[in-house]
C-alpha cells in the first residue's frame, strides 16, 4: 500500500473522532501561541532594563528594578500556568481518544473475523494474524497517545516560531531557513526509507510469531520425533531475521535524531555569531537577540521531535496496512434479506447438480448429487483429499458453490440465515476442540442454558459420565485441548455428549474414532450410535466396517461422487468401493 493511501486510511480511522481532534489542534495552538510569547515579553524586558540604566547612568535602585520587571514577571507566571493547563487537557485528552480510537479498531477487527469466509483462514497463517491483531494494534495506539500530541505541538510551535524570527530579522532568518528546509529533506527521506524497512520488520515479526505458535503446538511430535535441535534452528535463523530488520528499521527510526540535532544546533551557532555582529552594529537590540536565539532554540526541539514521530507515523503506517489488509478482504455473501424458517425440521438433503472449486478457474466438484432421507445415514468414503470434508463444509455453507442448488426439507440453504441453517447440525470432528472451562460448560457449548441434569444425562448417553466422576471437581474440573489432562478419547466422547446435548435434526460424523485406542473406539461407538439414532447422519469414515449399515455410501474420488448405493449394492458394482473394502478385509 502506498504512503498516501496509508495516511488517507489513517485519517478515515480517525474521523469519527474528528471533533475531539480539531480540539486537540486548538489546545495546541493556544498553549504553544503562549509560550511562544514568552521570550518577546523578556526581551522587551531587558531591552527596557538596559535603556533605562543607559539613560540613568547609575545602578538602579531595588525599586526601580522591581517597579520595571514586576509587570513582565507576573505576565510570563500567568501565561506560563495557562500554558501548562491547556498542554495538561490536550494529553489528558489524548490519551482517551488513543483507547477510543484502538478500542474501535479491535471491535472492527473482531466484527471482521465473524464475516470473513473459513477460505480466508484456510490460507493465512495463525501468528501472522495474531501478530496483526496484537503486535499491530498495539503500536498504532502507541503512536496515537504519543505521537499525535507531540506532532500538533511540533507543527504549532515550528510555524509560530519562524514567524517571530521573521517578524524580529528577515534577513538572519534566511540563514536558518535554509538549514530548516534541508532538515525537512533529510527527514522527508528517512521517513520514505522507514516505511519500507517498517514494512519488512513487521512481516518478518509475523513469521516469527507463526513459527512460535506452530512450534509450541507441535511440541510434543517435535520431541517425538527428536527434532529440538531442528527446529531451534529455525526459530534461531527467523529470530535472526527478524533482528536484522528490526535493527535496520531501529536505525534508521533513532539515526535522524542526532543528524537533526547537529543541524538545529548549526543554525543556532550561526544565529548567535550573526546577531552579536547586528549588536555591535546597533542594527538590533540585546534584549531582540536574545529572544531570537530563544526562538531558535525552541523551534530546533520540535523540529528534532517532528522527524522522530515523522518516523514513528510511518512504522504506524506500516502496521495500519497490516490491519487494514484484514478489513479489506472480502466477507461471505450476505444473509437473504427475507430468511426462510423450518420449525418441523426433518433432516432431508439433497445435492442437486453441484458445482464447486476453491478458485473459479479449477472446479474440484462438476455434478455432484444425492438425496439424504430424513432419519437415514449416509456414509462418506473415499480416499485423502477426495473431498469428503469440502461436500461437508458445502452443506453447512463454509464455502459458497458455484452451480446447483443445496436444499434442506425442499429449501434452497441460501434462502435461511447462517445461524438458522447451522443450528441443524450437530459436528463431532476428528481433531476435538474444547475451551478452558469446567467439564460442564464444555459439554453445554451448544445448548448454554442447559440445566445440570440434562448436561449429566447427555454425559451418559455418551458414555463419559463415568471417567467425568473420577475427575478432581467432577463436571465443575476446569479442562482444555491443550493442559493434557483428558485423552484424546476422552475428549471426542465429550464433543458427542456436546452434540447429544443440543440435539441438532441433523449430525456430522468426521472421522471421529481414527484417532483413538480399539477399547476406546468401542465406547465412542455406542456413543455415536445413540446420537445417530432417529436423526440424518453424515459419516465420513476410512475404516469401512463402521459404515456397512448406512443406508446410503457415498464413494467420492477427486472431488466427485463416483459410486453411491448401499454396502451389498456397491460390492456388487465391484468398483473402488469393493476395491477399499477389500484391502481392509485382506488386512
Amino acid at each position: 500500500m502506498s504512503q498516501k493511501s496509508s495516511m488517507s486510511r489513517f485519517f478515515r480511522l480517525i474521523k469519527p473522532e474528528r471533533t475531539y481532534f480539531i480540539l486537540l489542534a486548538l489546545c495546541s495552538l493556544v498553549s504553544n501561541t503562549l509560550i511562544t510569547m514568552m521570550p518577546f515579553i523578556m526581551g522587551i524586558a531587558i531591552d527596557d532594563l538596559l535603556k533605562m540604566i543607559k539613560q540613568n547612568g547609575t545602578p538602579l535602585s531595588f525599586d526601580s528594578i522591581q517597579g520595571l520587571i514586576l509587570r513582565p514577571v507576573l505576565l510570563l507566571i500567568i501565561i506560563a500556568m495557562i500554558s501548562a493547563c491547556f498542554s495538561f487537557i490536550q494529553e489528558r485528552m489524548m490519551a482517551s481518544l488513543s483507547e477510543k480510537v484502538t478500542l474501535r479498531l479491535r471491535k472492527e477487527i473482531t466484527l471482521k473475523f465473524k464475516k470473513l469466509p473459513m477460505s480466508f483462514f484456510d490460507t493465512h497463517q495463525v501468528g501472522d494474524i495474531l501478530s496483526r491483531t496484537t503486535n499491530d494494534i498495539n503500536r498504532i495506539a502507541e503512536v496515537l497517545l504519543t505521537g499525535i500530541n507531540q506532532f500538533f505541538s511540533s507543527v504549532v510551535t515550528i510555524v509560530l516560531g519562524i514567524g517571530m524570527l521573521l517578524y524580529i530579522d528577515i534577513k538572519l532568518t534566511g540563514v536558518v531557513l535554509v538549514l530548516i528546509i534541508v532538515s525537512s529533506v533529510v527527514t522527508s527521506w528517512v521517513a520514505n526509507k522507514n516505511k519500507r524497512l517498517a514494512d519488512t520488520n513487521q512481516e518478518v515479526l509475523g513469521q516469527l510469531n507463526n513459527k512460535v505458535e506452530e512450534f509450541f503446538s507441535g511440541n510434543l511430535e517435535i520431541k517425538t520425533f527428536n527434532q529440538q535441535q531442528e527446529t531451534a534452528k529455525q526459530i534461531d535463523e527467523t529470530n535472526q531475521q527478524h533482528k536484522k530488520a528490526f535493527l535496520n528499521s531501529q536505525f534508521f527510526d533513532f539515526a535522524i535524531y542526532p543528524a537533526i540535532r547537529f543541524l538545529n544546533q548549526l543554525a543556532f551557532i550561526i544565529s548567535a555569531i550573526l546577531g552579536a555582529g547586528m549588536v555591535i552594529q546597533g542594527t538590533l537590540t540585546i534584549g531582540l537577540i536574545q529572544a531570537y536565539l530563544q526562538y531558535v532554540n525552541q523551534i530546533s526541539e520540535p523540529i528534532t521531535n517532528f522527524s522522530y514521530v515523522i518516523n514513528a507515523l510511518q512504522s504506524a503506517m506500516a502496521s495500519l496496512d497490516r490491519v487494514t489488509y484484514i478489513l479489506d478482504q472480502p466477507e461471505e455473501v450476505p444473509d437473504t434479506q427475507d430468511p426462510v424458517t423450518i420449525k418441523n425440521s426433518q433432516g432431508k438433503i439433497t445435492f442437486d447438480h453441484i458445482k464447486f472449486g476453491y478458485t473459479t478457474d479449477h472446479l474440484l466438484m462438476n455434478n455432484v448429487s444425492f438425496t439424504a432421507n430424513p432419519q437415514k445415514m449416509v456414509a462418506i468414503v473415499g480416499p485423502t483429499g477426495a473431498g469428503k470434508t469440502t461436500l461437508i463444509n458445502l452443506l453447512m455453507r463454509f464455502y459458497e458453490i458455484n452451480g446447483g442448488v443445496i436444499s434442506y426439507d425442499g429449501q434452497d440453504i441460501t434462502t435461511l440465515t447462517r445461524k438458522e441453517l447451522r443450528s441443524k447440525f450437530g459436528m463431532v470432528l476428528q481433531n476435538t476442540w474444547l475451551f478452558e472451562g469446567s467439564v460442564a460448560d464444555n459439554i453445554a457449548y451448544g445448548k448454554k442454558d442447559a440445566n445440570r441434569e440434562d448436561i449429566i444425562k447427555a454425559a451418559k448417553i455418551a458414555q463419559c459420565d463415568h471417567f467425568i466422576r473420577t475427575l478432581p471437581n467432577g463436571y465443575d474440573t476446569i479442562i482444555s485441548s491443550e493442559n493434557g489432562s483428558l485423552s484424546q478419547g476422552q475428549q471426542q466422547l465429550l464433543t458427542i455428549a456436546r452434540v447429544i446435548l443440543a440435539n441438532p435434526p441433523v449430525v456430522i460424523l468426521d472421522e471421529a474414532t481414527s484417532s483413538v485406542d480399539t477399547r476406546t473406539e468401542v465406547e465412542i461407538q455406542k456413543a455415536m450410535s445413540t446420537v445417530t439414532r432417529g436423526r440424518t447422519s453424515f459419516v465420513i469414515a476410512h475404516r469401512l466396517s463402521t459404515i456397512e449399515k448406512a443406508d446410503l455410501i457415498l464413494v467420492m474420488e477427486a472431488g466427485n461422487i463416483i459410486e453411491q448405493g448401499t454396502h451389498q449394492e456397491l460390492l456388487k458394482q465391484e468398483g473402488l468401493y469393493a476395491t477399499l473394502h477389500q484391502s481392509q478385509f485382506k488386512e
